[in-house]
């Protein structure tokens, strides 16, 4: 520091900091890019997944539960951790859209990886709402049927209540949750539907058989029915869709 100048302490910023440390640690930054399935996962099962020891893990995800981003439930002799809320996964996959492509790229390690990377891409949960290829091709489609606006923000408009409504998907608001919000997209670099109506929409077309996931991970694909569906309802042909 400068002779005669003072340091102003800012808590804000040393929170920052610290937040920002919790985050900088690939180990931790795997595991919070796993749950963004929306699901709680045991340690061992995180443990698996980023390749580490299941001592490291729990050191990890200790962090990440003292930090606020992750919360944590016991049953029995497991314990299973998820993310905190939607506003850590809205974080997350924010910082995620931000890294650049050839850094998020690396090197493929094998043509499973590769499999699962595309399979990602063309479909995937984010939290509890569609994203990928799959989430910007419903955003469009909505947007285009005059469901959903962009232009000020992302909100539905009175046609898109009405249509969420005749097609039986419930809009129950949650807490300070959004009706409508954008979530930038990490694969496509757009942003794709999120909110209380994104996730109506992604628990409906889960439910309902228009999707199904892919293996255990956060993968997602049309179904046949889903292309018959979505075809009728928002005039999207089925090649667009996987």
């Amino acid at each position: 520091m400068l002779e005669g100048m003072t340091r102003i302490e800012d808590p804000q910023a040393a929170g920052l900091a610290a937040l920002a440390g919790l985050i900088a640690d690939e180990t931790r930054a795997m595991c919070l890019l796993a749950l963004l399935d929306g699901r709680a996962w045991t340690a061992g099962e995180l443990a698996r997944h980023a390749g580490v020891a299941a001592s490291t893990v729990s050191e990890h995800l200790g962090k990440l539960v003292a930090g606020g981003l992750l919360a944590q439930e016991r049953q029995g002799r497991h314990r299973y951790v998820r993310l905190a809320d939607a506003r850590v996964a809205t974080l997350v996959e924010d910082l995620a859209a931000r890294v650049p492509p050839a850094a998020g790229r690396g090197a493929v390690r094998s043509l499973r990886a590769a499999s699962a990377g595309a399979a990602m891409a063309r479909g995937r949960t984010c939290y509890d709402h569609l994203a990928g290829r799959l989430g910007i091709v419903l955003t469009d489609a909505l947007t285009a049927r005059g469901l959903l606006r962009q232009d000020t923000g992302f909100a539905l408009t009175d046609a898109g209540v009405e249509w969420f409504t005749a097609t039986g998907i419930s809009l129950t608001p949650t807490g300070r949750r959004p009706l409508a919000r954008g979530c930038l997209d990490w694969t496509e670099r757009r942003p794709h539907l999120a909110g209380v109506a994104g996730a109506a929409l992604c628990r409906h077309a889960l439910e309902a058989g228009w999707c199904e996931r892919i293996g255990s991970g956060r993968a997602v694909r049309v179904t046949r029915e889903g292309e018959r569906v979505l075809a009728s309802l928002l005039g999207i042909p089925a090649g667009e869709l996987g």
